[in-house]
């Protein structure tokens, strides 16, 4: 089965051919650095980090470019996201952006998310941007009034072709404050006059200004995939206005088409005081840092809630579904962890594994069947919790199972669950809070192992008593004790 994408840009599942084969162009719009990130993000990246992982898994040479606005991203009053937080925090802006950037990287790093090939900033690309809007002034798409430019959008018949608003169909003041100078209120801003007491301001042939938000998505793909790229991805709440105007921008600057596929997430919502769902909102003080997440959860945990749900669907984050995920999760490690261990004493060979094998051939094409199906996580997770209740059966049947079985059940976790979803980490060195967990039951573990020894049995039963207290059970066998928690 081809791989297929639901492509935005004409609402539909589309078999997934690149401009040149075997290798893929992807730009997803990055974070603006103005605060801490948090589980919003999470979702959105980690949701593209699987995407380009089973790309390059699929056998695809993958350039991926995710940028950092670091400029030009207005609130609805116009004032820059980054001079406000430099304003309340008496710092100059780079402070907040370095600060920001660098919370944003640790963050995304602490969730297994891969680093992009290349994470280009908006304010070092001013050049670029420059050149694009003097390209569309030329071709009559733009116009200068006072120091600023703005985009006309009657000049693109066909803008408003990703999210289906059509120019004729818009209220003035929709999102988008209506400014005398310009010639349509849906005009949108390519470079903005810089105020008196705007400190981010950069030469241009229009005066010292700064750019729009939008122009500098367009300029960034362009220089590092070219004109026209494969996917660009992002997320739902950006379809309009930004979205929609870097691909009326590019392809009138470039007289091509600008991305051929549009891949967009769905919002993470949280809890309002009466339980409804609602967009998580700063503004509301709704939102969770992903720092504070990982306190309470695994990496590997986050990773699987968010991947629980389609890419393309909203997802509700609330402590009651993420422990029923914590506890999904511990099921499928525990099944790792039972294989690690018996490839520690199995006899050579492949001894005895009862039928086995032809379960991993169907893991491993089920769940390529679920990703090739517009990258379906949900499926693909299901593919790997089936394997584990076999891999379980198998494991605790008292087999004699060879360690060639053994070594295919665990390249089928690692493959599968590690290298493409990231939920399985390599070893338990790996996993942070959770590698210490298990250091410290492993030696609860050992400490009741010398008491039975020394034929304590009191000792013995108040450590087993103690880990079940916390969740975690014990299983005597006879190659040595095992836990899980529950």
């Amino acid at each position: 089965m081809p791989l297929r994408i639901y492509n935005v840009l004409g609402r539909e599942k589309q078999d997934f051919t690149p401009l040149e084969p075997g290798r893929v162009g992807i730009y997803v719009c990055g974070p603006t650095v103005y605060d801490y990130p948090h589980i919003g993000h999470a979702k959105s990246y980690t949701s593209f980090d699987v995407i380009v992982r089973y790309l390059r898994y699929s056998g695809y040479d993958v350039l991926y470019v995710q940028n950092i606005t670091d400029v030009g991203h207005l609130l609805d009053t116009e004032e820059d996201r980054i001079l406000k937080k430099a304003r309340q925090t008496q710092s100059k802006p780079m402070q907040v952006v370095e600060t920001y950037t660098k919370a944003y990287f640790d963050a995304m790093d602490a969730l297994g998310v891969q680093r992009p090939d290349i994470s280009p900033r908006a304010s070092g690309h001013i050049p670029e941007q420059i050149k694009m809007i003097e390209t569309l002034i030329r071709n009559e798409n733009a116009y200068v009034v006072d120091g600023s430019v703005y985009f006309d959008v009657t000049s693109a018949p066909d803008y408003g072709k990703l999210s289906n608003r059509r120019v004729e169909a818009q209220e003035a003041g929709a999102r988008i404050e209506v400014r005398g100078e310009k010639k349509n209120p849906e005009d949108f801003a390519l470079w903005k006059r810089a105020d008196p007491e705007h400190i981010l301001r950069w030469e241009s042939p229009w005066g010292e200004g700064f750019p729009g938000w939008h122009i500098e998505c367009s300029a960034m793909a362009k220089k590092y995939l070219g004109p026209t790229f494969d996917i660009h991805g992002g997320g739902i709440d950006n379809i309009f206005p930004h979205n929609e105007s870097e691909i009326a921008q590019s392809e009138c600057a470039n007289d091509a088409e600008f991305a051929r596929y549009w891949m967009l997430v769905g919002s993470l919502l949280v809890p309002d005081e009466y339980g409804n769902p609602v967009k998580m909102s700063k503004s509301l003080g709704n939102f969770v840092t992903i720092t504070d997440a990982l306190q309470q959860f695994r990496p590997e945990v986050i990773r699987m809630f968010m991947l629980g749900v389609h890419y393309s669907n909203p997802i509700t984050y609330e402590d009651g579904a993420m422990e029923g995920t914590a506890r999904g999760w511990e099921r499928l490690y525990n099944a790792v962890r039972l294989t690690r261990r018996a490839m520690n004493t199995a006899p050579a060979g492949s001894a005895d594994g009862n039928g086995i094998l032809p379960v991993l051939d169907k893991t491993r094409a089920d769940f390529a069947a679920a990703m090739d199906d517009d990258f379906t996580t949900p499926l693909a997770i299901a593919s790997l919790q089936e394997l584990t209740r076999e891999v379980n059966t198998l494991l605790n049947s008292g087999a004699n199972v060879g360690l060639d079985v053994l070594n295919a059940i665990h390249a089928t976790y690692t493959d599968l669950g590690g290298k493409v979803l990231g939920v399985i980490p390599e070893n338990e060195a790996e996993t942070g809070n959770g590698a210490r967990e298990a250091a410290l039951i492993e030696l609860l573990i050992k400490m009741r192992a010398e008491a039975r020894a020394n034929k304590n049995w009191a000792e013995s039963d108040r450590i087993r008593n103690e880990l079940a207290n916390v969740g975690v059970v014990l299983e005597d066998r006879p190659d040595g004790t095992i836990w899980k928690a529950n």
